[in-house]
């Protein structure tokens, strides 16, 4: 086992360990929560690394990170998410590599996702992102337009929303996110209460390594991770691509 193998599996069970133990105390059973693992800019023998450890779970924040690490994992068994915010001209492209869009956040993207799924008579799983911290640097919807947007894709057929997904406050203490992770399952109880999603769409991704305990005490059921388990990048996100277009 060389030395990234080996920190890999370290950080991978220092993780899942945090999150047994966050679990225990919010009086959850520990496979309640599910690892995403966040692999943006991850080369793909380090995911290979990840799967091979037990991971199944895989998210990217662009299309084009799908695009060029599948082909080189395609002899294994994992689930695919995207996570990052997508353009309407990228729908065609991402629904090759995905079984979920966990940053659904308005409604010419839902209604274009709606028309392509009609057209290869396919479905897809969805998350609702809202912006709970209020932070104008953030995508997703504010908590107020949430009801209203899934009222507008309540009957699209082919999208089925199975939670709801947020970035967290950014701030060095967790504590101070806690707010934000509170916001979207009051959220997410309103919409099951109101009938506007169903019963069992109770998914929440919220939390990172920073505040996946807090997230996990709010009811968190996704928590996402990447530079704790792979490491920090060598470059600045902005050496990549800018975020906001």
């Amino acid at each position: 086992m060389n030395d990234i193998q080996t920190n890999i599996t370290h950080n991978l069970q220092w993780i899942h360990d945090r999150i047994d133990k966050a679990c225990a105390a919010s009086g959850r059973e520990k496979n309640s929560v599910r690892l995403l693992m966040a692999t943006k800019t991850v080369l793909p023998e380090n995911i290979r690394i990840a799967i091979n450890a037990g991971e199944t779970l895989v998210g990217e924040n662009k299309v084009q990170e799908f695009v060029q690490k599948t082909p080189l994992l395609t002899d294994l068994d994992y689930e695919r998410h995207f996570i990052g915010h997508l353009q309407t001209n990228k729908i065609k492209d991402i629904l090759k590599y995905v079984s979920c869009i966990q940053s659904m956040d308005r409604f010419d993207l839902a209604k274009k996702l709606e028309e392509r799924l009609q057209f290869e008579g396919k479905s897809l799983n969805i998350f609702v992102q809202v912006n709970t911290s209020f932070e104008e640097s953030k995508f997703g919807l504010s908590p107020e337009n949430a009801e209203a947007f899934l009222k507008e894709i309540k009957p699209f057929e082919t999208l089925k929303v199975k939670g709801f997904m947020t970035i967290g406050l950014f701030d060095a203490e967790a504590e101070k996110v806690r707010p934000s992770f509170i916001r979207l399952r009051e959220i997410r109880d309103n919409a099951i209460d109101k009938g506007l999603i169903s019963e069992d769409a109770t998914e929440l991704s919220m939390g990172m390594s920073g505040d996946l305990e807090v997230a996990i005490a709010e009811g968190a059921t996704i928590v996402r991770v990447g530079t704790a388990i792979f490491g920090q990048r060598i470059y600045p996100d902005s050496f990549y691509w800018n975020e906001t277009k």
